[in-house]
């Protein structure tokens, strides 16, 4: 099984963080507790930019979750779209050979999904299998790709995509002046990933549309839930749409938890973090990968490439991980053999690993 290729999409409409930060000062005036306090919040977020799904001035329009939600429905299917054909084309398949695809997000809801919407747009295999996954927030890049291996580990002659899109300006809460809602308006942006999985006795073409990128090898996954910690991380969904649960408890369950998730996932496979020479991690904020670096025994430039999407356009949710994985696919790809570990947390609270070999 390999991941033949990653690629990524994005809105046209991306804002330097400190035009942001004050056209959210505009937005709230006198409402917020500090100006200062919001700009400092958006400052500790260490992100430079992010791609909104609609223009700047096209936000305080969106009076109602339903409106939000008709924006994340139409934004969704071309972002999701546009993926999902640069990832195939970087691996060389046409797109009615994609068998199965996945689609996860957690920043809307539809039905038909838009995976569905998709397979219109693009006019997929009408015998594709597809498979919708709401809920898993940050995790579900990584969990994805676990669910697509296990897809093509029982199909080893067929395809798999993973497409995810994640719009998180658009649940954006105004009428929410918590702490939580004020980070996540300086730490979350909008975009999309695409990746396309193959099995084991799957050829890939070498012709014109050779592969662009080194195809890594899913060698075993592992997913880790953590009993009642569904508080930590998620959403409240009321009338008037997604509301943020973002406990500060976060990095101290990173701390707590993930080196012996890692350390166990390793030993099965005879390996050991020195083993390891990529990391591929989900840059779900600062606090939250210094907690990894800090549980893993890091360096900060062991995480460089996390760190880099982290700054460039802030946290994607599910599609960050894929993200971070283009940048090591495309820029820093190792070198044949290289053990790497492909990893997330999210609601639930929960852990999902990857093994690869390059």
């Amino acid at each position: 099984m390999k991941i033949a290729a990653v690629a990524s999409a994005f809105p046209e409409h991306y804002y330097p963080q400190s035009v942001l930060t004050a056209a959210l000062e505009k937005t709230w005036g006198e409402h917020l507790p500090s100006a200062a306090l919001l700009r400092r919040l958006h400052e500790n977020a260490q992100v430079h930019g992010r791609y909104l799904a609609l223009p700047l001035e096209s936000y305080p329009a969106l009076k109602t979750w339903g409106a939000a939600n008709d924006a994340w429905i139409e934004t969704a299917q071309k972002l999701g779209s546009d993926a999902l054909c640069r990832a195939a084309t970087k691996a060389g398949i046409d797109l009615r050979e994609i068998d199965a695809l996945f689609f996860v997000s957690v920043t809307g809801v539809a039905s038909p999904s838009i995976d569905a919407r998709i397979v219109n747009r693009l006019e997929l295999n009408p015998n594709i299998r597809r498979v919708p996954i709401f809920g898993l927030g940050c995790v579900a890049g990584a969990a994805g790709i676990s669910q697509a291996a296990d897809y093509v580990r029982a199909y080893p002659t067929r395809v798999a995509a993973l497409v995810s899109v994640e719009l998180c300006t658009l649940t954006v809460q105004y009428g929410d002046l918590s702490t939580a809602n004020l980070i996540c308006t300086g730490l979350f942006g909008d975009g999309a990933a695409a990746a396309v999985i193959t099995g084991a006795r799957r050829e890939l073409k070498a012709d014109g549309r050779r592969r662009r990128m080194p195809a890594p090898e899913i060698i075993a996954t592992r997913s880790t839930f953590y009993p009642d910690t569904e508080d930590a991380m998620g959403w409240k969904i009321s009338e008037n749409g997604f509301r943020i649960v973002l406990s500060p408890a976060v990095p101290k369950l990173i701390r707590r938890r993930l080196r012996g998730d890692v350390d166990a996932f390793l030993a099965d496979h005879a390996l050991t973090r020195a083993d390891i020479g990529r990391w591929i991690l989900h840059p779900g904020g600062p606090r939250v990968l210094e907690a990894t670096q800090d549980a893993l025994e890091l360096d900060r430039e062991a995480l460089a490439p996390s760190w880099n999407c982290l700054r460039k356009v802030g946290n994607l949710s599910s599609a960050s991980v894929l993200l971070v994985l283009e940048e090591v696919m495309t820029r820093r790809p190792p070198k044949p053999g290289t053990w790497s570990v492909l990893g997330a947390m999210g609601p639930g609270f929960c852990s999902e690993l990857v093994l690869l070999r390059w």
